[in-house]
């Protein structure tokens, strides 16, 4: 018996291991199944309102923007991508997109190292910080129309702005804040400064908090000097916190639209056009809807396009290691 079991093992290895026949996949549970109902219950909402009125207003404009339709009557007059070949060959949108360009520039290389010295100085101790850091963030807190307004209201010629510059001894002519072509874009991107600082310098105080101490302080006995730590030490720590910044305030900038529309409309002649104000202009102002569409389209692909590229080569080590793979 004990010969018989032998050779039967033999043959068995050497013919290789046993097939394992996998199991059938057990039913889901009542328990599972009343989950993933409660699951979807909750998703359902805030997807039905993504598809509404994101995904379905871009496709609807993307329809469009084939088409020579004023908004009214039957979209029968299909004219391909003329609408497309308009938009890209007009000095007035590539002047718009130029000064979008040129305002995601000026905020990473201005707002951005303001945001992080101001924010540096802030996360030390200082005598009345905490009402310092509600002050900065108050304008952030308006909403474009009033900030717009109001400085539409302080920047006229003779205004309350060039009055208090009168009152610090300025006696010459002042600018023509918002009526000079080569001031107006100044101006604006001032405003949009002291609009927006306030909102990245809580963002990197937030990115602060996550800063050990004990590295500071390890520097420092090391006879490292303060702005050695900050350089070494403090500014790779804040990293993440800085690329997502720059990503909010690149897409902002690109889509920029309430503060210009209020404050300037566009003007003068065009100095401080955006994308966003062009398109609703000649979408709705002049009644082009389906070219107002074609531009649209195309913000909405230079936006895209920024955003995945940088994801792709600038968030993937701040995402790499926040994906849990299955």
């Amino acid at each position: 018996m004990a010969l018989t079991t032998t050779s039967t093992g033999s043959a068995a290895t050497a013919a290789g291991p046993v097939p394992h026949t996998a199991s059938p996949r057990p039913p889901r549970s009542r328990q599972q199944t009343r989950g993933l109902l409660l699951i979807w219950a909750f998703v359902a909402p805030a997807l039905i309102v993504y598809v509404t009125f994101v995904l379905v207003p871009v496709a609807l404009a993307a329809v469009y923007s084939f088409f020579n339709w004023n908004g009214l009557g039957a979209l029968d007059r299909f004219i391909g991508v003329d609408n497309y070949v308009r938009a890209l060959t007009d000095p007035i949108f590539l002047g718009a997109m130029m000064n979008n360009g040129l305002i995601v520039v000026l905020s990473l290389l201005i707002q951005g190292p303001l945001a992080i010295g101001i924010a540096l100085l802030l996360n030390r101790p200082l005598r009345g910080r905490a009402l310092i850091r509600t002050l900065i963030f108050v304008p952030y807190v308006l909403s474009e129309v009033v900030a717009g307004l109001a400085f539409r209201l302080m920047l006229p010629p003779g205004g309350p702005f060039d009055s208090f510059l009168t009152s610090l001894g300025w006696a010459g002519d002042k600018p023509l804040w918002l009526a000079d072509p080569d001031v107006a874009f100044w101006t604006l991107f001032a405003v949009i400064t002291w609009k927006y600082l306030g909102f990245a310098i809580i963002l990197m105080l937030a990115g602060l908090q996550g800063v050990p101490e004990e590295l500071s302080e390890a520097a420092a006995i090391d006879g490292a000097s303060w702005w050695q730590t900050q350089r070494h030490i403090t500014l790779p720590l804040l990293g993440p916190t800085i690329r997502i910044w720059a990503f909010l305030s690149m897409i902002g900038s690109l889509q920029l639209f309430d503060m210009v529309f209020i404050l300037t409309g566009g003007g003068p002649l065009n100095a401080t056009e955006t994308m966003a104000t062009y398109m609703v202009e000649y979408g709705n102002g002049r009644s082009q809807i389906g070219y107002g569409s074609a531009v649209a389209v195309v913000l909405f692909v230079i936006s895209l396009a920024i955003a995945l590229l940088y994801q792709r080569f600038v968030l993937r080590r701040d995402l790499r290691g926040a994906i849990t793979r299955g």
